[in-house]
């Protein structure tokens, strides 16, 4: 293990929950540990459906992926808060359609960048950084994006299940348009975002995820302020709906799997 690698393993906490690793619980993974499963457990209480929503955003992505590049002929992606390596993902489903697609995934978690890097060891057109979800033209004008990305052509900048970690203090309404102006013409924004009608809900999860993360998340949010994330901008049909019901050319629609929560989004054209 080189210097860097050291400090990098340093700043792995396996003794508190991390919202990557409980992503990988309930996607049936392997890399997380006892904090990470015991938090995932005590979501469960005020969220039975947390490991369906989990599963829905991968599903969301298996009929998105191929869709932007057939339909809409992208065949470059920036998938933002990526996560933890798992089966199917973006690249996977990516190069399924065409292989010489260029992906690079997004994270400022340093377990989610070291897992990357040893997945994506020797990868000619995917890779990952460790960067700042909240700023937009630090991520593009990353030398590891720069590399893979031409800003000349169009990009899709993936937030699937992020924005909710984000505080209303980082304006995750401001973090997407940020975005949007940095992309070219024919590019897309998607957004799937974790909303509740039941406030109850929203302030439960909430206060439990601000305390298990040690303050690192921003909130379940309601309707209205997702939507209002899109002031301005051209929304795809059919709009923003919970992500099970999206539908594509490539796939169907799926009936709503949760109810106390979903994931609620949509892809945003960029004129």
């Amino acid at each position: 293990m080189n210097t860097s690698d050291e400090s990098l393993s340093r700043t792995i906490d396996i003794n508190r929950p991390n919202l990557a690793r409980m992503q990988d619980y309930y996607l049936g993974g392997k890399d997380n540990y006892p904090a990470d499963r015991r938090a995932c457990e005590e979501l469960l209480e005020y969220a039975p459906s947390a490991p369906t929503v989990a599963l829905s955003n991968r599903r969301f992505l298996q009929r998105l992926i191929p869709y932007l590049i057939l339909e809409h002929d992208i065949h470059q992606f920036l998938d933002l808060g990526s996560g933890l390596p798992t089966r199917n993902n973006a690249h996977d489903i990516a190069h399924d359609v065409d292989p010489k697609t260029r992906v690079v995934y997004v994270d400022n978690d340093p377990m989610v960048f070291a897992h990357g890097r040893a997945l994506l060891a020797g990868a000619q057109r995917t890779a990952v950084i460790q960067a700042d979800l909240r700023s937009p033209r630090s991520i593009v004008e990353h030398p590891g994006v720069q590399k893979l990305i031409c800003f000349k052509e169009p990009v899709a900048a993936l937030y699937v299940s992020v924005l909710h970690c984000i505080p209303d203090t980082d304006r995750p309404d401001r973090i997407l348009r940020d975005m949007a102006d940095l992309l070219p013409p024919g590019s897309v924004l998607v957004v799937s975002h974790l909303i509740s009608d039941d406030a109850t809900v929203r302030e439960a999860v909430t206060d439990l995820m601000l305390d298990t993360l040690g303050g690192q998340w921003g909130r379940v949010r309601q309707r209205r302020d997702v939507q209002s994330y899109f002031r301005d901008l051209t929304l795809l049909d059919p709009g923003l709906v919970d992500i099970d019901t999206w539908p594509t050319g490539t796939a169907p629609a799926r009936e709503p799997s949760s109810h106390e929560w979903i994931e609620y989004g949509g892809v945003a054209k960029i004129a």
